[in-house]
């Protein structure tokens, strides 16, 4: 069985972020474009699903007019090679909703969950990622044995495009930046 019996031709060529933009919202689900590579994400769970939610639904509420919060859509980090992620939660401008690509300037904060399968990504790559990019606030949430996540938060420091830690919390988040916000993740 060849390759091309497997998956198509353009998850083995590098393709551009025209030939992206061209793509239907259905092929571009559950993918992220690295190196101008497809890279196929396998389905989240209904736990990583609603530790996304939750926090994109607390995070809009306590962001106020101006920004909001969603879960799982492009954000273009660089064109040439094209670099798309697809962070769990994503705090944007609200006058860039329509606005397509998301790029880094709309983004005020990605929160990832990290999932079997994604922890080097999610604790690292995209990490210095979103760094370099320039997105000022980043949360990383691990599902903890005991069920109770840890959100890791982080936030720029713009001299040396690396994040520093912000805090470190258990079932109960309550920061004051980017905005002042309490989430309770105890009961998931």
């Amino acid at each position: 069985m060849t390759a091309e019996a497997i998956a198509p031709s353009w998850m083995h060529e590098q393709i551009t972020a025209e030939e992206y933009d061209s793509w239907s919202e259905e092929q571009c689900a559950g993918i992220e474009i690295v190196d101008g590579m497809v890279v196929v994400s396998p389905s989240a769970s209904k736990r990583h699903n609603r530790i996304a939610k939750i926090i994109a639904v607390a995070l809009e509420a306590a962001a106020g007019d101006g920004w909001y919060a969603d879960t799982d859509f492009d954000l273009r980090l660089q064109d040439i090679p094209l670099l798309n992620r697809r962070p769990d939660v994503i705090v944007y401008r609200a006058d860039t909703l329509d606005v397509s690509p998301t790029r880094p300037e709309h983004v005020l904060m990605v929160a990832e969950v990290v999932s079997p399968g994604s922890e080097t990504t999610d604790r690292k790559v995209k990490f210095d990622q979103y760094a370099k990019a320039g997105i000022q606030f980043y949360w990383r949430v691990e599902q903890a044995m005991t069920g109770v996540p840890i959100v890791y938060t982080y936030v720029l420091d713009m001299a040396s495009e690396t994040y520093r830690d912000a805090g470190v919390f258990t079932g109960l988040v309550a920061v004051v930046a980017p905005f002042p916000v309490s989430i309770d993740l105890t009961s998931i």
